[in-house]
């Protein structure tokens, strides 16, 4: 999973959509949510949402190494390490969960499912389904933990499936409407541009000299 994951991070860093003017934001992910969204703020050091690839793949490794000197500092002494485990799993549980939330805001906002592969919703649903019933009817004590976080994925993915019935695949309205800011973007950079060169024939049909000045 972790290398699919990784692939798949590569696959989006590859394709994200080029700026429309120099300086723009057409590349930054994210770039295209309607102002005033919950996702519309400043993260510290504009976290995740870096124009060059390196910054993330950087994070990555520190984050891999980050674990790796945790474990080894922490594996001699077993009451904090007991506590470091499960603060550990609790947070990748809490993250797991909470996956299909941007996924439910952004088709919110852009009342379409444009881009969300019907056979991945099937997918989530499907396979929390099963992992929620493996919980409750295991023979073997599962920890609460897992029940509450994999009860709240499967009711998230479930509103998906409400979301994706509703708005169905989307249509052109729903691609214009997601792509408002590129296009605005693409259009101060026409404007300029036209600007630019009529000023420049303007200049170019005025510098015209007598013969007196020729000579």
């Amino acid at each position: 999973m972790v290398v699919v994951q990784l692939i798949l991070l590569k696959i989006a860093l590859e394709h994200r959509p080029l700026p429309a003017t120099k300086g723009g934001e057409g590349s930054m992910p994210f770039s295209g949510l309607e102002r005033g969204s919950p996702f519309d703020i400043q993260r510290p050091y504009n976290f995740w949402q870096w124009r060059s690839h390196k910054p993330y793949w950087h994070f990555l490794l520190y984050l891999l190494g980050g674990l790796i000197v945790c474990e080894v500092l922490f594996r001699p002494m077993e009451p904090i390490y007991d506590a470091y485990s499960v603060l550990i799993g609790y947070l990748g549980l809490s993250i797991e969960a909470t996956l299909p939330i941007p996924q439910l805001i952004a088709n919110a906002q852009s009342q379409s499912c444009k881009g969300f592969r019907l056979s991945v919703l099937a997918a989530w649903i499907g396979g929390d389904a099963m992992k929620v019933f493996w919980f409750f009817t295991s023979t073997s004590e599962i920890p609460l933990a897992f029940k509450v976080c994999g009860c709240f994925q499967a009711a998230c993915d479930c509103l998906l499936g409400i979301q994706y019935f509703i708005y169905g695949a989307g249509g052109d309205e729903a691609v214009l409407k997601e792509h408002a800011m590129e296009e605005a973007h693409w259009a101060r950079g026409h404007r300029a541009s036209h600007s630019h060169t009529r000023s420049m024939s303007a200049g170019k049909r005025g510098a015209t000299f007598s013969d007196t000045e020729a000579e």
